[in-house]
């Protein structure tokens, strides 16, 4: 070949690479620019098979495994009032996913009920979790406390959000939500806040700032959120879940401040403060807290789990509609 040939192809080569990292570097600061309240890198580490009693879903960072409910921080930022949210149960899926809380690192794992992993039955015209279903870290619904507003104590666990954003999200993502106000459900006697929020990244995200901008822009979601809780349990056998204040929601305002309540509630679980009934506090990050475990230790938890493999085949029943009248 010609040396002039050679050194054109060369510096044809060499413009196509410099045009590929000049669009690549546009992509990069365009993502930064759209997702501007992005959280820490969070990364799911799958064990198991899903749909299976052994599944689980482990957190980690860059510097290796977390517990989701210790480890990631609870306010992404304290002057927007934005927050980060676990998220359990993606948008239209049956299984009834949640964070261990007895387990080494709390992972999250499918609920079993008569040995047999849960999911939750399609009520006509839901069809499985209308909303992409988790819950706040570093939060505990104290089950010694009696809640002023409700009358009835909490249920032990970190308390629940509803993300209402168009996108589904993925098992295990951790995401930054704007909290919009709350639902107050009575769950067999016990105080289950449902926190309504969205994606900070949502389009919609502006131009919802309080429970009333939920009505406007998504008309019939918080009706039908109250029907859905009222009436998912049924086919199961069990009764009508109820609600204080006559299903009403709250106010973001009002929602900040069970989020700081329950906030407390967690500082009281982890520094020995308050009994843990149960829960695992291990933790690899909180520095100087009685429950912190190297990372190698919690390597070796997830290690000692059964591998990833095939999901289990999904029984059809799953898929049934149940036909629900409220008296």
């Amino acid at each position: 070949m010609q040396p002039g040939k050679t050194l054109h192809m060369l510096i044809n080569r060499l413009d196509k690479n410099l045009s590929f990292r000049r669009v690549s570097l546009s992509v990069s600061v365009v993502s930064t620019v759209i997702n501007k309240f992005s959280t820490m890198a969070y990364s799911v580490i799958e064990r198991g098979s899903p749909y299976s009693a052994d599944y689980r879903v482990y957190l980690q960072t860059q510097n290796g495994p977390i517990s989701p409910l210790h480890d990631i921080p609870l306010v992404v930022d304290a002057d927007k009032k934005i927050f980060n949210m676990i998220v359990e149960v993606p948008r239209w899926t049956n299984a009834k996913m949640e964070i261990s809380l007895k387990e080494y690192l709390n992972p999250i794992k499918q609920d079993v009920k008569k040995g047999k992993p849960r999911f939750v039955a399609n009520c006509f015209p839901h069809h499985g979790y209308i909303w992409n279903y988790g819950a706040l870290p570093q939060t505990w619904e104290n089950p010694e406390h009696l809640d002023d507003a409700t009358g009835c104590k909490g249920d032990n666990d970190p308390i629940d959000v509803l993300e209402i954003g168009y996108r589904i999200a993925k098992r295990g993502e951790v995401i930054p939500v704007k909290i919009l106000g709350t639902l107050a459900l009575i769950d067999e006697g016990e105080t289950d806040w449902k926190l309504v929020a969205i994606d900070v990244n949502d389009p919609a995200a502006d131009s919802v700032n309080d429970i009333a901008d939920v009505e406007k822009l998504f008309p019939g979601l918080l009706k039908a959120s109250v029907e859905w809780f009222k009436i998912y349990k049924i086919p199961d056998g069990k009764p009508e879940n109820q609600f204080a204040f006559n299903g009403e929601a709250k106010s973001a305002s009002f929602a900040h401040k069970i989020v700081d309540e329950v906030h407390k509630f967690w500082k009281l679980l982890i520094n020995k403060e308050a009994d843990a009934n149960g829960i695992s506090c291990s933790n690899t990050t909180l520095d100087g807290n009685p429950f912190k475990i190297p990372t190698i230790e919690a390597k070796n938890i997830i290690n000692k789990t059964p591998e990833y493999s095939d999901p289990q085949p999904l029984d059809p029943i799953v898929d049934k509609w149940h036909y629900i009248n409220l008296k």
